[in-house]
């Protein structure tokens, strides 16, 4: 038996005997904000959440990151001594930020490998531990090929039923959605009269349709997100600035606290997506503060806002009028026990603890919680 065939045996040996216990994880963020992020950075929120989540439960967890972090993480593996937040886009940093991950997590020993991050997958093949990869993006296209050359190399973590639905032949273990600590957010019932688009300025994030939504019904609208890639500059010149004015709020990029004042006060959080996103995440952040979601079906809305409960899930700009006017029927903390119940961190963590146990075991996972209850209907034509 050769040297390597000694370390995988090993490895399994130890692997096996922790299924049951605390396991060490090499946890791999993406490169582009600290974690946790201090404005812009839902994977990084996610990863900084779950690693606090996994610490607490007794695992060990190795992190490689970009930039110092104020994680719970035991140890950390920084790539860059600050996240190169203004190369966003650009191949270089993700691929440099890959090869060192795979260069530290050789010299560890772990029971697995966590990967959310792109270019990271690619050193899996040579590792004697396997590798669990969170699909944060479309699962088809340029990503998906990726993995389907990779083969059984790793496996797959969906962020939702619709994502998984779009690539059933990839190697998928399990589906956990991405979850928040709903007890950080506050509790508002007694709301103030604007609407509210929280996002990336990209066309199909929609913030263009939902001023035009907000202006059909008469409403003041706010609008908090991302303006940093010359992409998202140039869509905002083009379609946003000559929608400002009256009644039409643009108020930067959003920190923490911020984000959860506007989250918080607003009337409805209108959602009008133009592609099928894998999973929203601010549709939870508003759902916590009691604050119901006014969405287009599409991607991952339906199992995500309980329809009628939570907000409302429709299928055309007019239906997203009508439901705007109606959203104040809907009980706020009825909101809030649908993202308590459904995407709280414990949930989170419980969904990731079985898809660990699959992975090491080759046993099939269970979903972290049941998708929301909706009606099969045609997708919105993109306004």
């Amino acid at each position: 038996m050769t040297r390597s065939d000694e370390r995988v045996a090993m490895s399994r040996s130890r692997r096996k005997a922790h299924v049951s216990g605390g396991l060490r994880i090499g946890m791999v963020a993406p490169p582009w904000f600290q974690l946790p992020p201090t404005g812009y950075g839902g994977i990084e929120a996610v990863v900084a959440d779950l690693v606090a989540q996994l610490v607490r439960r007794g695992h060990e967890v190795h992190l490689v990151a970009a930039g110092p972090h104020r994680t719970a993480a035991q140890h950390h593996h920084a790539s860059f001594d600050r996240p190169p937040s203004g190369r966003l886009g650009e191949s270089f940093p993700e691929v440099i930020h890959a090869a060192y991950a795979a260069e530290v997590l050789a010299g560890l020993d772990l029971d697995l490998v966590h990967d959310h991050s792109l270019a990271g997958v690619l050193s899996a093949r040579g590792r004697p531990v396997p590798t669990l990869v969170t699909m944060h993006g479309p699962a088809t296209g340029d990503y998906g090929r990726i993995i389907g050359l990779l083969g059984r190399t790793v496996r797959l973590v969906a962020i939702s039923d619709a994502q998984r639905a779009s690539a059933p032949g990839l190697p998928w273990i399990g589906r956990v959605h991405n979850g928040i600590d709903v007890a950080s957010y506050p509790l508002v019932t007694d709301k103030d009269d604007y609407l509210l688009w929280l996002g990336r300025f990209t066309r199909d994030k929609g913030p263009h349709v939902a001023i035009d939504v907000a202006r059909a019904v008469g409403r003041r609208i706010v609008l908090a997100g991302k303006l940093i890639e010359p992409d998202e500059q140039a869509f905002f010149r083009a379609e946003i600035e000559p929608r400002l004015g009256p009644g039409v709020e643009y108020v930067g990029e959003a920190d923490a606290v911020r984000k959860r004042q506007l989250f918080s006060r607003a009337r409805c959080l209108v959602f009008p997506l133009q592609w099928d996103e894998p999973f929203g995440i601010v549709m939870a952040e508003a759902m916590a503060c009691g604050t119901p979601v006014v969405a287009l079906r599409r991607g991952s809305v339906p199992e995500v806002v309980e329809h009628e409960v939570a907000g409302f899930v429709v299928d055309s700009v007019e239906e997203l009028c009508a439901a705007v006017d109606t959203c104040d029927d809907l009980d706020p903390k009825a909101c809030r026990e649908v993202a308590s119940r459904r995407f709280d961190l414990s949930v989170m963590a419980d969904g990731y603890e079985r898809a660990y146990h699959a992975l090491l075991t080759g046993r099939p996972t269970t979903v972290s919680a049941p998708a929301a209850p909706s009606v099969t209907r045609r997708a919105p034509i993109s306004a």
